[in-house]
């Protein structure tokens, strides 16, 4: 049976990326990270949008949830826990509308090397940031 509950410690990793690398398009208070125990998923992590006929029906921006699975995550160093998170940032669409960028869409693709490319964009940044 798989448990959630809120993950601080991730909403906080969450808003420092989003902090040193100025994605401005993405509204952090609209992203709510969970971790997970006991999913079956073979996956680090994985991003939620709720469907635009809920958000109409309900009456609600969108909103996005990143789940962290506890078994396959919580593990990881940090270097490999941010790339996860930018990977699952990326997923987010530039207008913030509440759908998903797929791993490959209009030439852009969300894999292991973009990923490595904005995680090095992110050290250059967060170094400026504090004077290294």
């Amino acid at each position: 049976m798989m448990d959630v509950e809120k993950a601080g410690d991730i909403q906080e990793m969450v808003e420092h990326i989003l902090e040193i690398l100025s994605m401005e398009h993405i509204i952090d208070a609209r992203i709510i990270c969970m971790r997970s125990y006991g999913a079956k998923a073979n996956a680090y992590a994985r991003i939620w949008s709720l469907p635009k006929i809920w958000r109409v029906a309900m009456e609600i921006n969108p909103f996005y949830v990143i789940e962290v699975l506890s078994e396959n995550f919580d593990h990881l160093s940090e270097e490999e826990k941010k790339k996860i998170i930018i990977h699952e940032l990326l997923h987010i669409p530039k207008r913030f509308t509440g759908g998903l960028v797929p791993h490959n869409s209009r030439g852009i693709k969300i894999n292991s090397s973009t990923v490595n490319k904005i995680y090095q964009e992110y050290i250059k940044r967060f170094n400026q940031k504090n004077g290294n």
